[in-house]
């Protein structure tokens, strides 16, 4: 069975414009793909997220998607934490985005983690109770995201979100 990852901290944040590379179909400079891996403390949501919303700002992204991209991440990776991990602050979590055509129209964002394998889409929605935090997470992926798939894997779960400019 494969090892997960060994958890690391996130990447610094970009400086200047992130790295691009030339489309093959018209020539034009499109941002390279990114990888990061960070462990489940919740202290790196807010890396990742600038991270992803740089990412797809500099695809050309209008600014509401970038946001529902970064917000749609930072809740991903915290029901990874919460549920996945139990809370646990050092276990593994990798984010890659990339352009999913040559012509940048479609970011798509994978989220891999070793945890319970759990589909949260095979669960019931728990009862709304506006005094308690939480709950709203797939709620925010349904609505901002064009495309959210759960498959599990043998050791845990991946998340693959996909979000087209508008």
């Amino acid at each position: 069975m494969p090892q997960p990852p060994r958890p690391t901290s996130p990447r610094p944040a970009p400086t200047g414009a992130p790295s691009a590379v030339r489309s093959p179909s018209n020539g034009t400079r499109r941002p390279a793909g990114i990888r990061l891996q960070v462990d489940s403390d919740p202290a790196h949501l807010g890396e990742v997220r600038k991270q992803i919303e740089a990412f797809a700002a500099a695809a050309g992204f209008a600014e509401r998607a970038v946001a529902d991209l970064g917000l749609s991440v930072n809740e991903a990776m915290a029901n990874v934490i919460r549920h996945a991990y139990s809370g646990a602050p050092d276990r593994p979590i990798v984010v890659t985005a990339d352009l999913d055509n040559c012509d940048a129209v479609q970011v798509r964002v994978k989220i891999r983690d070793w945890g319970n394998g759990v589909n949260p889409l095979d669960r019931p929605p728990p009862p709304f109770d506006p005094t308690r935090p939480g709950g709203l997470g797939l709620v925010c992926l349904k609505q901002l995201m064009d495309e959210v798939v759960f498959s599990p894997q043998p050791d845990g779960m991946l998340l693959t979100m996909m979000k087209r400019k508008s």
